[in-house]
């Protein structure tokens, strides 16, 4: 698995891959559901449901083609950062790109770094690196969701099994990277992971708590 590492010319790739990361980073960091939120009138999503910008905590505000507008951008900004410079600087680049987007929805500079929990940008980077993994992974995470309406577990639950279907259609190199955020997502998601555990993590189209659900 970890031979698909050796092939690359790290030193010589070293300022393509970086600029990748922080282009990747840039587009990735736009946060697409506090803005749709203001735009539907919802007001700051920080101060709502879990306080999350992704577009589950957007459903919560009832507003949902701001939700929907809100999934739709963050996994398009992964799609984006991936075959733009996929297409000028081949899949390791891509890769990196696609990681930067990752990090850029989650830790974003623009506010603080504290962002997204990027599952919706993960799905899109997965997609548009190898599109039937991604709509693997899509189908995973939906199967999910309707069988036990917990937006959190779909997402873990489709991290977890993201690599095995990367090594499976033959991309090593993929399923490296799906390993890393994998990492990430079962990090930013602990204290789901607490909820689902105790059975307290909210159901997918809950009304908003009073107080943010951290």
């Amino acid at each position: 698995m970890f031979d698909a590492l050796n092939t690359i010319d790290w030193p010589g790739r070293a300022p393509i891959f970086l600029a990748a990361l922080v282009l990747g980073y840039l587009v990735g960091s736009i946060p697409f559901g506090l803005l749709f939120s203001w735009a539907s009138g919802a007001g700051d999503l920080r101060k709502i449901g879990s306080g999350n910008i992704g577009a589950t905590n957007v459903l919560r505000t009832g507003k949902r083609w701001a939700a929907l507008a809100t999934l739709v951008c963050d996994g398009g900004k992964g799609v984006l950062a991936v075959l733009f410079v996929g297409t000028l600087h081949g899949d390791v680049a891509a890769v990196f790109a696609g990681l930067g987007a990752f990090l850029g929805h989650v830790f974003p500079i623009w506010l603080r770094f504290s962002g997204g929990k990027g599952v919706a940008t993960f799905l899109g980077v997965t997609l548009a690196l190898a599109w039937p993994v991604g709509l693997l992974a899509l189908a995973t995470w939906l199967a999910v969701a309707a069988a036990w309406r917990i937006s959190s577990l779909s997402a873990l639950v489709t991290a977890a099994l993201a690599p095995i279907y990367m090594m499976l259609f033959g991309e090593p190199l993929y399923a490296i990277f799906e390993l890393v955020l994998a990492f990430f997502i079962f990090a930013v998601h602990r204290d789901n992971i607490r909820r689902i555990a105790t059975g307290r993590e909210p159901r997918i189209g809950a009304s908003a708590p009073t107080h943010p659900v951290r």
